[in-house]
């Protein structure tokens, strides 16, 4: 029983160093977000002809908002094919409204059922592809709201050499005004983008499948859309294959921003388990010590493991202050408006840190209402 008080202080000591790498990596994951001007403006001169592909699958919380944002491109010249699976699909209803709105547009609309493989996304890419139009491709989310110069910053990346494919940053805007929508969003702004701005900066490319920009023939070199059909992660699957080509995955500058339509507790922790175990599925070492990124949660063990020592409840208090600073620089340096309140973070840590202790917990998913077991990728060598 002697024991018992060194264990409890060894584990709040540990806890408490935990905290302050966690804190150490919040600012400089704001640091990140300060060196790369997402909202930069680029320029090229080569404007080729684009076709973007939306698959789409019913009718979410601000579609029609975020399709519009894709008509309304400043670009001299695109085509945008727009995929159904269901003829009965309510978002048909939000195409006829646009192709009312912008009449002069190259829209196309494909509605097929047919099935491909696991990936219900991808197979509907896979019967819109016959409409393509043009060579250059940019694939993005139904719940992807545009900046007016988005297609002219992908293909400026696209034209430097060495680039095989081009994705993007993005940020949360709140559908509702609800706790979870808000909670949604601050992990999308305060959590995934300056943790991926930071794993830009130690190598990684990853492809972040909101947004994926590329040459017909680059896709059609690593095995086309069927390459990706039956993998749930094809973004990471797609950027793998086109590294593997010795090409790299760029990052343009520019921050769209994801539709985050939860109302209820519940909706959000199925998507962000979703996406959990996903990720897990790729990387699951480097998955597990994201939790760094959220100290309130190690802050508040500390306390615990302490026994409500003041140095703990100190420490608790300052992570609380910094974790609060560095989301309002994060939102003043790209011009969010704040999505949480500051006396929400700790239940905002708390949140993710269950995510993450869920998602090792089994692989199978929910998604549209369908349920998938998620298995890590095995690449098969591309047509080369």
């Amino acid at each position: 029983m002697s024991l018992l008080p060194q264990i409890w202080g060894g584990l709040a000591v540990a806890t408490a160093l935990v905290t302050m790498a966690g804190l150490s990596q919040a600012v400089i994951g704001w640091w990140a977000v300060r060196r790369h001007n997402l909202r930069e403006h680029t320029r090229s001169h080569w404007q080729p002809p684009i076709t973007i592909l939306k698959p789409l699958h019913g009718d979410e919380p601000l579609l029609e908002e975020a399709l519009a944002s894709f008509c309304k491109q400043d670009y001299p010249h695109f085509q945008i094919v727009f995929g159904l699976q269901d003829p009965a699909d309510p978002a048909l209803h939000v195409l006829r409204r646009l192709r009312s709105r912008f009449p002069k547009l190259d829209i196309e609309v494909v509605i097929d059922p047919t099935q491909h493989g696991i990936n219900r996304k991808v197979s509907n890419l896979i019967n819109m592809y016959p409409r393509v139009a043009h060579d250059v491709l940019v694939i993005a989310d139904s719940d992807i709201h545009a900046p007016p110069d988005y297609l002219s910053n992908l293909v400026a990346e696209l034209d430097n050499p060495g680039v095989g494919l081009v994705t993007t940053l993005y940020a949360g805007l709140r559908a509702t005004g609800t706790i979870a929508a808000r909670l949604g969003a601050a992990q999308i702004n305060h959590s995934f983008l300056p943790g991926a701005l930071l794993a830009r900066s130690l190598g990684r490319r990853d492809c972040l499948g909101a947004t994926m920009a590329l040459h017909r023939h680059t896709l059609e070199s690593v095995g086309g859309l069927h390459a990706l059909v039956h993998h749930l992660a094809d973004d990471a699957v797609l950027g793998r294959l086109v590294s593997a080509r010795g090409e790299t995955v760029a990052l343009a500058a520019t921050l769209p921003e994801t539709t985050v339509p939860e109302v209820r507790m519940s909706h959000l922790f199925a998507h962000e388990l979703r996406w959990g175990r996903t990720i897990q599925s790729l990387a699951p070492v480097g998955f597990a010590l994201s939790s760094l990124q959220y100290p309130l949660f190690w802050a508040a063990l500390a306390v615990l493991f302490s026994g409500f020592e003041p140095w703990a409840i100190l420490l608790f208090g300052a992570t609380w202050l910094t974790r609060a600073a560095t989301m309002l620089a994060i939102d003043a340096e790209l011009g969010l408006s704040t999505a949480v309140p500051v006396w929400l973070l700790p239940a905002r840590d708390l949140l993710s840190v269950a995510v993450i202790l869920a998602s090792y917990g089994g692989n199978q998913v929910a998604w549209r209402g369908h349920v998938m077991q998620i298995s890590p990728p095995r690449l098969a060598a591309g047509k080369g």
